[in-house]
């Protein structure tokens, strides 16, 4: 156990990786193939460093019995929530180019998105490496209020259907 002080930490900058994934078969257990493959968008470098919030809403069940005094609790409903905030270069120089967040989310675009934490960017996507995979709905894009000093960005919210954190990338296709 490390002193008080001295616990080692990992930075968030630069090592995390968000995909866009068209289709995976067992989001329990994606494969390097899914994740690499034809369709995947990699929006990394368009969400801004406070642009991806990835929740849980866990309801909690009282359960109150006439014998006792005192009043249990266990989990209950979970709601998964997932909001993206990023880069937006529609109807400027860049949009044809540089747009491929807001051409992906598009309204009620159906995706799978992956997160990989703790390793750099750049990282291939490899099996053993554990990644969050939730399955959302896309929402309406809304437009962040403009600001000096800032740059053009929108913010999707994602209808999340699943959470699945921590799972292992596999081998194969």
């Amino acid at each position: 156990m490390a002193a008080t002080g001295s616990l080692p930490v990992t930075p968030s900058d630069g090592n995390t990786r968000v995909l866009l994934v068209p289709a995976i078969a067992d989001e329990t257990a994606p494969t390097v193939t899914e994740l690499t493959g034809a369709g995947v968008v990699d929006i990394s470098c368009y969400l801004t460093v406070d642009g991806l919030a990835a929740t849980l809403d866990e309801a909690q069940i009282s359960i109150d019995l006439l014998c006792s005094r005192v009043t249990r609790q266990e989990p209950g409903r979970v709601t998964p929530s997932l909001t993206f905030t990023g880069v937006d270069n529609t109807n400027t120089d860049y949009e044809d180019d540089f747009n491929e967040l807001v051409d992906a989310l598009t309204y009620l675009s159906i995706w799978y998105v992956v997160i990989r934490r703790g390793l750099p960017f750049e990282d291939a996507i490899a099996a053993g490496q554990k990644v969050t995979v939730l399955k959302g709905k896309a929402g309406m894009k809304q437009l962040v209020a403009s600001e000096a000093n800032s740059f053009q960005r929108s913010t999707w919210n994602m209808n999340a259907a699943s959470y699945n954190p921590d799972v292992a990338v596999v081998a194969g296709s």
